[in-house]
């Protein structure tokens, strides 16, 4: 595996493949990376001869109380995980290779109807650093395929959004959350959670399958069932965001012609926020 930092090296290495006939994968992450990054290489993999990890903590992507002086960053350590994972290159660069200017940013990326809503009602301008950050990921790596993890579901529908949009040759693919023994969904700001904080946390997914659940029964009372979800959260000793019914495929309110539904939830515990989803095709 080589580690690259610089956007030259990572294009001259890609075109490099690309003439003889390899295929590219690109898994972007923040680091600290666990085994949910893990399956993301894997599935990077299983669909692409050549593959390529970026580790960068994104700026755009923090409010200004947010925590991005704090973000864990242990780049020794994800190398080793993405060496023994088969990864081909790490691309870690400094903020200024990615935000040459001084860090200024004047161009940005909004994907309108989408990141203003749910996680971005909470965090204004977060998912426009996001697709910022990846339409300059995806130029710069020019990957066949991306892989994102869908337990971040909103910035996965964004994304494709954004790609499909702007027509971008990447196929964007979503892999499935991993998830610990007690369903909690593996995520880097785990690693804040207290001792006792993180006995409540498996609430989120219990309250997720709670709602799934009553959708599978027939039950199409959205309101009550976002009601009971967050009731379900606020009496574990979470601090709900939001918990909600969307259309899997936009993220709208459902419909009568919605294929597929997907919960979702945002809550926070101690110092960390976590977010988490299930969804449920609807059958005839």
């Amino acid at each position: 595996m080589q580690l690259l930092a610089t956007v030259a090296q990572v294009r001259e290495r890609v075109r490099t493949w690309h003439a003889g006939g390899e295929r590219v994968a690109l898994v972007p992450t923040m680091g600290n990376l666990h085994e949910g990054h893990i399956s993301l290489v894997e599935e990077a993999r299983r669909r692409a001869q050549r593959v390529i990890v970026s580790v960068f903590v994104n700026p755009l992507q923090f409010g200004p109380s947010e925590d991005f002086a704090a973000y864990p960053r242990t780049l020794d350590d994800d190398a080793g995980l993405l060496r023994r994972a088969g990864c081909d290159v790490l691309f870690a660069p400094p903020v200024e290779e990615i935000y040459p200017d001084r860090g200024a940013q004047p161009t940005m990326v909004t994907v309108r109807g989408l990141s203003g809503i749910l996680c971005g009602q909470f965090r204004p301008g977060h998912f426009d650093g996001v697709a910022t950050v990846v339409a300059k990921l995806f130029n710069i790596v020019a990957p066949d395929v991306a892989i994102f993890g869908e337990k971040d579901y909103q910035q996965f529908i964004i994304i494709r959004r954004m790609t499909l949009d702007l027509q971008l040759p990447v196929e964007v693919v979503g892999a499935p959350t991993v998830r610990a023994p007690d369903g909690l969904a593996l995520s880097s700001r785990n690693r804040y959670l207290g001792a006792a904080e993180r006995e409540v946390a498996p609430a989120i997914h219990r309250a997720l399958h709670a709602a799934i659940e009553r959708l599978r029964s027939g039950d199409r009372d959205f309101a009550g069932i976002e009601s009971a979800g967050w009731r379900a959260l606020a009496q574990a000793g979470l601090r709900p965001d939001y918990f909600a019914i969307r259309d899997a495929a936009d993220l709208q309110a459902p419909r009568p012609g919605s294929a597929e539904l997907v919960v979702l939830t945002a809550a926070r515990l101690g110092r960390s926020r976590l977010i988490d989803n299930l969804r449920l095709r609807l059958v005839g």
